[in-house]
């Protein structure tokens, strides 16, 4: 293995580099474009063989990546925010087509307003697509998962692309410690892509039906790719596990942080989870019997693992970096359905944070905390909270005010 301090970018262009990526439709976008870029000079110096194309945009990018991995190809994309939203429509498509991928996401808050910072609106917002989503925390967790990730599309019971999602910013272009693992080991933990029935080419015409009449056969289509996405659940696990033999550094579907004899728990996905763990030890310190859930997996979404370390506890802080207009944060309202047929369930209050890269301060987590374990004691869930202060509120105010002025001058003016 080789040691390195790189960005959460680098860390997923080396992750493709390593599981051997034959080929990368790409179009750029802000804050994805320096994979982008690392692969093409890697790929021009002849250091990374395989080939890269840029398209007209995201659509076209996906449609790209759909068709090379059904001639048996290996095929790594990157996209971010509008650009993952623009290609939504080949998404679906590809999943249907049953042709694995790796697209690694760099979410950003999406228009309008616009912003270029990080929040999940993006990639959940493919949820429901067919494709596979993992969460990463670490700039290490990148390049590891990116090996992972074409291990588990490829799978024979699975054949789907699978999104790995990095945080914009505070994970793209943060720079961590890094080990890289060995070339050669990297390479036989992938294995080779094994396209069997799914890979057209000349020599060998086949036909693959793309359409269908009626509900019926509709219906059992539909019900293949969700017993794939449920078969995920299990090659994951041992995925996962050969990753640990190999490189010694194990990723579950959940990673549960000091949740052993927790009467509480924060729940949060990407790397703003680093906060609430911070957070966990520093109230340990004082006492509190706390941890920290965060699921990896958001499809499949890993309802018996999180059952069983949710269940015991009293009541938990779901912290969404998202928001689902008209209804609430996305991940509160998917544990809360996981949980619920649980006997005796553990209360969920439900945060909204960190939308447009907005930062969660130490001083809210221990204020989440501390309102968690006083609904435990009266049996009472608050409203969902929107995360934002006094003080920020009197700046959008004074902003609000300043516009108030000049829209009048305006008006005024002969």
């Amino acid at each position: 293995m080789t040691s390195a301090l790189m960005t959460g970018n680098a860390a997923a262009a080396w992750g493709a580099r390593l599981a051997g990526a034959d080929y990368v439709p790409a179009f750029p976008i802000t804050p994805q474009t320096e994979i982008i870029e690392t692969l093409a000079g890697w790929i021009g110096a002849g250091a990374m063989p395989g080939r890269i194309t840029m398209l007209e945009s995201e659509h076209s990018m996906i449609a790209a990546a759909g068709a090379a991995a059904a001639t048996g190809v290996r095929v790594f994309t990157a996209t971010s925010s509008q650009g993952l939203l623009y290609g939504l429509e080949m998404l679906w498509t590809c999943a249907g087509w049953r042709t694995p991928f790796v697209l690694l996401n760099v979410s950003r808050a999406l228009a309008a307003p616009i912003t270029l910072e990080a929040d999940h609106n993006d990639v959940l917002a493919a949820r429901d697509s067919g494709a596979l989503q993992i969460h990463c925390a670490t700039c290490q967790e990148v390049v590891d998962t990116v090996l992972m990730a074409y291990r588990l599309g490829e799978h024979d019971a699975v054949r789907l692309p699978v999104i790995v999602n990095i945080d914009g910013f505070q994970l793209s272009f943060t720079r961590e410690p890094v080990e890289l693992p060995d070339a050669r080991e990297a390479a036989e933990f992938v294995g080779a892509f094994r396209p069997g029935a799914l890979k057209f080419r000349a020599s060998h015409p086949i036909a693959q039906a793309v359409a269908v009449l009626g509900g019926s056969t509709y219906s059992y289509f539909r019900y293949e790719m969700q017993r794939a996405a449920e078969a995920a659940l299990s090659a994951h696990m041992g995925i996962a596990a050969d990753f640990a033999r190999r490189f010694g550094r194990h990723y579950g579907a959940v990673e549960a942080y000091r949740m052993d004899d927790a009467e509480y728990a924060f729940v949060m996905i990407g790397s703003f989870a680093s906060k609430a763990r911070d957070a966990v030890d520093r109230l340990r310190n004082q006492g509190w019997r706390i941890g920290l859930v965060r699921p990896r997996l958001i499809r499949p979404f890993p309802a018996a693992r999180l059952r069983e370390l949710l269940g015991p506890v009293k009541a938990a802080a779901v912290i969404d970096q998202n928001l689902s207009i008209g209804s609430g944060g996305i991940l509160a309202g998917e544990i809360a359905a996981a949980l619920y047929a649980l006997p005796k369930r553990p209360l969920i209050l439900s945060y909204v944070g960190g939308l447009g890269g907005r930062d969660i301060a130490p001083a809210e987590l221990d204020a989440m905390a501390a309102e968690v374990k006083r609904a435990a004691a009266c049996g009472i869930v608050p409203n969902p909270r929107l995360l934002f202060t006094g003080d920020e509120l009197r700046e959008v105010r004074k902003l609000q005010a300043v516009a108030a002025v000049e829209r009048q001058e305006l008006e005024a003016a002969p």
